[in-house]
């Protein structure tokens, strides 16, 4: 908020945010707003500090009695002098650390009880469901408020990114059809029509496509996506954000340098931590599955898996046999305690493993471990040949018949969060492509798609026709930073013919396909050009740039784990008039 010049018009509340106060304002009368922040007695002296959203200022008064009445977090109107602080009271911790404002006259606003249910710059201490249930008091604290102010610049700098790029922002319906995308669909019972729902978005997939068919060139959103998914720390229950764009005539190349820039821009803008410069590292799936033991690696860690299976196949160690082994090698800890190799032993069983196996090498060349005397002198050459062994390097061991990428993977940043192997003050990106388009349902035992269900698989009409649905590859991507899905993309199908072979192979007839997905079988008949995008999460970027673990704490009002708004009672039961003007009648809970 500016200063109000002469001529403007008068504010009854303030002449000035408290942010905005300075040395030069002193001998000036001021009138100020905002939420008692705290009430400090110093010898009989009180001192009161005014917040309001720009910062503090220290307020002083001749009358004792005149802040006794308030109560911390009552909202405030006050005019008086801007004077200069005593030596021994200047805070050099804030903007306003060498002023005050002799207080003439106060006039209570709004008074806040005597209890509250926490201390303001203590919330993020509290329990959760505390914090949520009064989510207005917790967005005082200057971190969670500062962290929503964060959100509106990062929102702001992605438009004037994709304005500059020449993308035309348009806004897709909230109310749509029910489609089958990966996730539970959030349903809308019709009024108007018995016995039919609309659908919230999982996102603007379809209707994004459907752009591209109606001759833009180059479209984006901020989306709001609704998805009915168990909430995780990095993951809202209920709706999320992202930037949801798509271009015609492009290749998946040109779709990566639009997010390289995007991501480059954004992430320099708004820290001052290294972050990687384009181009990407671009990494297979196959190989980030082998590698790194997932598809969202963590490139701050150094620590590679490598697949031990072929040289151990004719193992006689019993954990062992007819498991797919990995193996993680760590250079020059061997001198570690037994203690330090007892908590690695424990973590691997915490996750689900039996016990974790490793070996050292000694200075003599021989390994040490109890898992050495299971090795033939012809397996131990191999090892140190395959890992370049050297003295004092540990290996670690991962076997299982179906879990072996999970467990090395989580062995893997174990390792590296222990030994102080990930650089805290980077964000390392890469992208992460050629996915596979089919995976087996273990319900059903049939194919589905693995990842989004328009994506033109790799060779085409070819490929579906010729490969064995496990080796087909789509023509998917992800942007990762430090281990965290941060965008997704593909290039799109665009070819009718191609898209019912597609949706046959995952077990739909061309009926249902008609049925499911008409507006896109239609519109293709149409002429659709090529076209390809991504969307990168705005709510995980955040979490990023404010150094949040919580994904809940960049978003004003989340839902908790449980699914639930305690500040709104939400979900919450309706009137059976409401029922039955949607034509809903409540079963009973099996």
């Amino acid at each position: 908020m500016k200063k109000l010049e002469k001529g403007d018009k008068m504010n009854k509340f303030r002449t000035h945010m408290l942010g905005e106060i300075t040395l030069n304002d002193i001998d000036k009368e001021v009138t100020l707003s905002g939420w008692v922040d705290t009430i400090r007695d110093h010898g009989g002296i009180l001192f009161l500090d005014l917040r309001d959203e720009s910062g503090i200022m220290q307020l002083v008064s001749e009358d004792d009695k005149m802040f006794k009445h308030l109560t911390k977090e009552s909202v405030i109107k006050i005019k008086g002098i801007v004077r200069k602080r005593n030596e021994e009271m200047i805070n050099e911790k804030i903007s306003t650390g060498h002023i005050e404002v002799l207080v003439k006259d106060i006039e209570v606003l709004s008074k806040a009880s005597n209890i509250l249910p926490f201390e303001i710059k203590n919330s993020k201490d509290v329990n959760e469901e505390v914090r949520l249930k009064y989510r207005y008091l917790d967005l005082r604290n200057k971190k969670v408020h500062d962290n929503i102010i964060l959100r509106t610049k990062v929102i702001d700098k992605l438009r004037e990114i994709m304005k500059r790029e020449n993308f035309t922002e348009i806004q897709t319906p909230i109310l749509t059809a029910s489609s089958p995308e990966g996730a539970r669909d959030f349903i809308v019972p019709s009024r108007k029509f018995h016995g039919k729902f609309y659908a919230l978005p999982q996102a603007p997939q379809i209707f994004k496509q459907l752009l591209m068919v109606s001759g833009f060139n180059k479209y984006f959103q901020i989306a709001p996506c609704f998805r009915d998914e168990d909430p995780r720390s990095d993951r809202l229950y209920g709706e999320f954000y992202q930037l949801d764009f798509e271009m015609s005539f492009v290749t998946e190349e040109d779709v990566y340098e639009i997010g390289e820039r995007i991501f480059y821009e954004i992430f320099t803008t708004f820290t001052n931590k290294q972050v990687t410069k384009p181009h990407f590292p671009i990494i297979s799936y196959k190989e980030s599955m082998l590698k790194y033991g997932t598809d969202k690696p963590d490139l701050r860690n150094p620590l590679i898996i490598e697949d031990l299976t072929e040289i151990l196949k004719s193992t006689t160690f019993n954990p062992f046999k007819n498991k797919t082994i990995r193996g993680i090698k760590v250079k020059n800890i061997g001198n570690k305690p037994n203690s330090w190799f007892n908590e690695i032993v424990e973590y691997a069983t915490k996750i689900g493993m039996p016990g974790i196996g490793y070996i050292t090498l000694q200075t003599d060349g021989r390994f040490k471990g109890p898992i050495d005397k299971f090795l033939t002198d012809e397996e131990r050459t191999k090892l140190k040949e395959k890992l370049n062994l050297e003295f004092n390097d540990v290996l670690f061991f991962i076997a299982d018949k179906t879990n072996y990428n999970r467990y090395a993977s989580l062995i893997r940043t174990e390792l590296g969060e222990k030994l102080n192997l990930i650089n805290k003050n980077e964000f390392s990106f890469c992208i992460i492509n050629d996915f596979p388009m089919y995976e087996i349902d273990e319900e059903t035992n049939k194919y589905i798609f693995t990842h989004n269900p328009f994506s033109m698989p790799k060779g085409g009409l070819d490929s579906l026709l010729k490969q064995s649905p496990e080796e087909i590859v789509a023509n998917q991507y992800d942007f990762v930073c430090n281990g965290l899905e941060m965008a997704s993309g593909a290039v799109r199908n665009h070819d009718r013919e191609i898209l019912k072979k597609a949706f046959e192979i995952a077990g739909y007839t061309e009926e249902e396909l008609k049925n499911k997905f008409s507006s896109l079988y239609t519109a293709f008949e149409y002429g659709a050009p090529p076209h390809a995008g991504m969307a990168p999460g705005i709510d995980r970027i955040l979490m990023l740039l404010s150094g949040e673990e919580n994904i809940r704490d960049v978003v004003a009002f989340p839902m908790n784990a449980g699914a639930q708004d305690l500040m709104m009672n939400s979900p919450s039961e309706v009137e059976e008039k409401q029922l039955r003007e949607v034509h809903i009648k409540i079963r009973q809970k099996l």
